[in-house]
């Protein structure tokens, strides 16, 4: 039976169409619902549009693929569910293109990407933090491959940080310290749950670290990595070297970098630096990265009520 889901991420919108496990389709684009609105709470008539124009292409694939547009799962996230014009958002959004959104709370999205990562093969017996990096929250996920230990979603992502932080390209040194201390105020509740659950490998999940990951690939091996890899280690000296030139290059020079995208350009230079502050803070010395998050965790975790609840 074919099912299909719909990430509706605060940067990006993600639609994916399996069939017995198999993947019929998956693309990602664009929709930067959160620009210009998300750190006062509202989506603007701007990213409405925008939304729009991205889930009308969406529902199209939909018909194409014969999947009836009331079985598709579209997940909102953060900066839906914490908008304070979100029903009128919801509703423009089912009646313009038939799609109902689902509101999720960041706990529930935390447990659908650990879900995903587990699917993909990167966890095993030993403590783990799984950590994503969406453009309105980042989620963390102290784990194993058997369980759940601690899970939290802040409200702390990508284009919060890009909005809040990054006044000049290049980055300033000194914002980067403040963003560091923001962190370490933001972040005491992870701090206290590592000094319990300690972890020995950071795993990232889709954003930044698979752009991380494509770098990688494209610098060192000449290629891609292969369409079907869903787990992959990132070298820590290769994390630090990549964390130099995101940080000491402006907008053009990231976009030479063989392996970068447009879609990541700028939200990677934040995502470093949160990874760079994890890594440090809390000693960790092994970075792996999983292509699964949210989407193929509501897939792995069985898909939730369809009825457009938020």
């Amino acid at each position: 039976m074919k099912q299909a889901v719909i990430d509706l991420g605060t940067n990006t919108f993600h639609l994916m169409i399996t069939d017995g496990g198999q993947t019929l389709f998956r693309e990602s684009r664009p929709a930067k619902i959160g620009k210009a609105g998300i750190n006062q709470g509202i989506i603007t008539e701007e990213a409405t549009e925008r939304a729009l124009v991205v889930l009308r292409y969406f529902r199209d694939v939909l018909n194409q693929h014969q999947v009836p547009v009331e079985q598709a799962v579209a997940i909102g996230t953060s900066a839906i569910r914490n908008a304070g014009n979100q029903t009128e958002f919801i509703d423009r959004v089912r009646q313009e293109t038939g799609i109902r959104i689902r509101s999720i709370s960041g706990d529930e999205e935390a447990g659908y990407i650990y879900a995903g990562v587990r699917a993909a093969g990167t966890l095993d017996d030993q403590m783990a933090l799984v950590v994503d990096i969406g453009g309105g929250s980042v989620e963390f996920i102290l784990c194993t491959q058997q369980r759940i230990y601690w899970k939290q979603s802040f409200e702390i992502g990508g284009q919060r940080l890009l909005e809040r932080f990054m006044e000049t390209d290049p980055i300033s040194p000194s914002a980067v310290s403040r963003m560091n201390r923001y962190f370490q105020e933001q972040l005491l509740p992870l701090t206290n749950a590592i000094h319990q659950y300690p972890p020995v490998a950071l795993v990232g999940s889709s954003g930044s670290f698979d752009t991380l990951i494509d770098m990688l690939f494209v610098q060192e091996k000449g290629h891609w990595p292969a369409e079907d890899q869903t787990a992959s280690e990132l070298p820590l000296d290769a994390f630090y070297r990549f964390y130099e030139l995101l940080l000491t290059r402006n907008h053009d020079e990231r976009m030479q970098l063989p392996g970068m995208i447009e879609l990541r350009v700028d939200m990677i230079v934040v995502g470093v630096c949160l990874i760079d502050y994890l890594l440090r803070t809390y000693g960790i010395r092994q970075i792996r990265v999983s292509t699964y998050s949210l989407k193929e965790g509501v897939l792995a975790d069985g898909l939730p009520d369809k009825n457009g609840s938020v």
